[in-house]
This record gives C-alpha cells, sequence and structure tokens, in this order.
C-alpha cells in the first residue's frame, strides 16, 4: 500500500496532508487513536476525526475518500 499512500499524498496535497505513523515505534499514538488494524487511516481536521478506515485501499480510494470529506 505504501506506494498507492504515496501517489493519493502527492495528489492531494496541499488539501491534505497524509502522514504515516510507525506505530511499532510510536505505541502511545497507536493508543491514543485506537488503532488496532493495520493499516488504520484516520481523517482529522484541527483535532477532531470525521471518518476511518482500514485496510488496504488504492490510490484511487485514497483520494476519493478524503475529497468526499472536503465539504465537511
Amino acid at each position: 500500500m505504501a506506494p498507492a499512500f504515496e501517489r493519493a499524498a502527492r495528489r492531494l496535497e496541499p488539501a491534505y496532508r497524509l502522514v504515516k505513523v510507525n506505530v511499532d515505534e510510536e505505541p502511545s499514538l497507536a493508543d491514543q487513536f485506537r488503532v488496532n488494524t493495520i493499516p488504520t487511516l484516520v481523517l482529522m481536521l484541527h483535532g477532531r476525526e470525521f471518518d476511518r478506515i482500514s485496510g488496504a485501499r488504492s490510490e484511487t480510494d485514497l483520494v476519493n475518500w478524503a475529497e468526499l470529506h472536503r465539504a465537511a
């Protein structure tokens, strides 16, 4: 999924910033955001969670998922 994530990140900038967190290196963040499945993607704005999805996704799926919440 890493290549799809990187391509989606480039397509979505500057409207969205996609950030990867290694939960093995940052277990406190995994606990804070209740990450039980890898990959888990959390869409946030100003510290508020809008949506989350789990499982591998294509570049198109990631872009469409983020764009779905643009008007929110």
